[in-house]
């Protein structure tokens, strides 16, 4: 079984994420261009609901398992491995088919009256396929991630979206003749070809790389596995309700987005069109550097567990600072370049340039957003859940009411939203920051963010100086990418140059070990 440390395997992720991300995002565009603000608002209008049913579906076991699987390989417990993947593969199947049948049953009646509009009824049935097959595929994922393998999963998000976007274009332009919300339907058909062909890749590894047969003597292993099924209850269920307070804060975000606008004003098209601008067009853009912080997040559950297991806090410690200061790295340039060019990207990408100013306003408070990923995971390898469930529930009540508060008043309107959402972000980042001070004595090193802010002022700075020099000899495409790659450049040199990425460090990744 190939096993690759900490700093490798998020690296192998970090690529694997570029790629997909890059995918996604033109994704994205694709479905934008074709189906129109109205069209993308259905689609997220759709997506809140298909992300709390795969919740309650997963019941937060692909962490309990990659915690349990980490554990069980370091003291070399085969049998206790294959009981852990049995009582899941168990629980994770019979709650699928639950979840799925309930979905489609309550379709009718969530489109309708709490989305306010009854055309999400077509995404909400075309997409309910995907439950059992992603409630599988994270139990194999959570196992390859337990043995600190994270090639599998790599190589499962690229085939995921290259199948996707070989679809969603032909699939959304065959069904728009009928309607945006059947081009909508199309879309998320896409989605699930595209987690099919994940999972039959997933399958085909596992196969290939266990040491065990899974079906042998598998209800035995099921029946006998009650020790197991509470130990994987007793982090799933927090971790599971840290994951279900998000679901649902996203579940009812649009509803309460939609009756606020309600409240000020909006028409009910309008105020899908706007939504879909906020969810489909802004939030995608501050998520596109998360693909870094989720592959330090699942890099740290077993590594941080394994441990914990020894007790051996001071790795504990080093490897969380290492993860925030990549994820700070990252977040960093990300705001810098979201911040300073965003009319022209918003104008570039989906012709909106008009929905710059939500991007604007979000953008810096993003690095909140950042970190909360491999806090969490942390909280979570220390057997620390129920304190970010906590801390989630928080954040979460408190968005949703500032969204209400705010979005229900004419002047802001939409802008409200956003708003409420940044309160969020920053909220349960300094809750889980305070519970990791209390529970280890974690401290921030300040010289590093003191010098990820200086290079962040000083490319943003030179970065919008080129902009303004290019903007009379070149188009707005050339200006753009020119401008963002001179920052880019600009801020990357800043940060070898401060020596916040060292050189053992770099030893460590896979495309840069040649050089040394």
């Amino acid at each position: 079984m190939t096993r690759q440390t900490f700093l490798k395997g998020a690296v192998i992720l970090i690529l694997a994420g570029l790629v997909t991300r890059i995918l996604g995002f033109i994704n994205k565009i694709v479905v934008a261009r074709i189906m129109g603000a109205e069209g993308v608002g259905l689609y997220m209008m759709a997506v809140p609901t298909l992300l709390l049913v795969i919740t309650l579906t997963q019941l937060g076991l692909p962490v309990a398992i990659s915690k349990l699987v980490a554990e069980a390989d370091a003291e070399g417990d085969r049998p206790r491995i294959k009981r852990i993947l049995a009582v899941s593969l168990m629980v994770t199947g019979t709650l699928s088919i639950v979840f799925t049948a309930c979905m489609i049953l309550f379709a009718p009646v969530v489109s309708s009256t709490f989305l306010t509009d009854s055309r999400a009824f077509y995404p909400l049935i075309a997409i309910s396929p995907i439950v059992p097959i992603v409630a599988l595929s994270s139990v194999i994922r959570g196992y390859f991630q337990g043995l600190q393998n994270m090639k599998p999963t790599a190589y499962s998000q690229v085939i995921e979206q290259v199948v996707r976007i070989t679809f969603v274009a032909a699939l959304t332009s065959l069904f728009l003749p009928y309607g945006v919300e059947y081009a909508a339907a199309g879309a998320m058909v896409s989605v699930v070809l595209g987690e099919l062909a994940s999972l039959v890749f997933m399958i085909t590894m596992f196969k290939r790389r266990k040491t065990f047969k899974v079906r042998k003597q598998f209800i035995s292993q099921v029946k006998e596995g009650k020790d197991t099924f509470n130990d994987l209850m007793t982090i799933a269920l927090p971790t599971t309700g840290s994951r279900l307070i998000g679901s649902l804060s996203f579940f009812f975000e649009p509803i309460v987005v939609a009756q606020s606008l309600a409240i000020a004003g909006v028409a009910t098209v309008v105020a899908t069109a706007q939504y879909g601008e906020l969810a489909g067009y802004v939030i995608p853009m501050l998520l596109l550097p998360t693909f870094i912080t989720y592959s330090l997040s699942v890099s740290l559950v077993p590594a941080i567990s394994e441990a914990a297991v020894v007790k051996n806090y001071e790795m504990i410690h080093h490897r969380l600072a290492q993860a925030l200061r990549f994820a700070l790295i990252s977040g960093g340039g990300a705001v810098v370049i979201l911040y300073i060019f965003a009319e022209p990207v918003m104008d570039l990408v989906y012709n909106a340039p008009e929905v710059a100013s939500y991007l604007k306003i979000m953008a810096p408070f993003s690095l909140f957003l950042y970190f909360q990923g491999p806090l969490q995971a942390t909280l979570q390898a220390l057997n620390l859940a129920k304190a970010a469930m906590i801390n989630s529930l928080i954040g979460a009540g408190v968005k949703t009411a500032a969204i209400f508060i705010l979005a229900s008043r004419p002047e802001l309107g939409i802008m409200g939203a956003a708003l409420a959402i940044v309160l969020g972000f920053l909220l349960v980042t300094m809750l889980h920051f305070a519970t990791l001070v209390k529970a280890i004595s974690f401290t921030v090193h300040l010289r590093d963010t003191i010098k990820v802010l200086t290079a962040m002022a000083i490319s943003g700075f030179a970065g919008r100086l080129v902009w303004i020099s290019l903007s009379q000899d070149y188009s707005l495409l050339w200006q753009t990418v020119i401008s963002i790659l001179f920052t880019s450049v600009i801020y990357m040199a800043l940060v070898l140059l401060m020596k916040l990425i060292h050189k053992n460090e770099l030893k460590k990744m896979p495309v840069i070990k040649k050089w040394f």
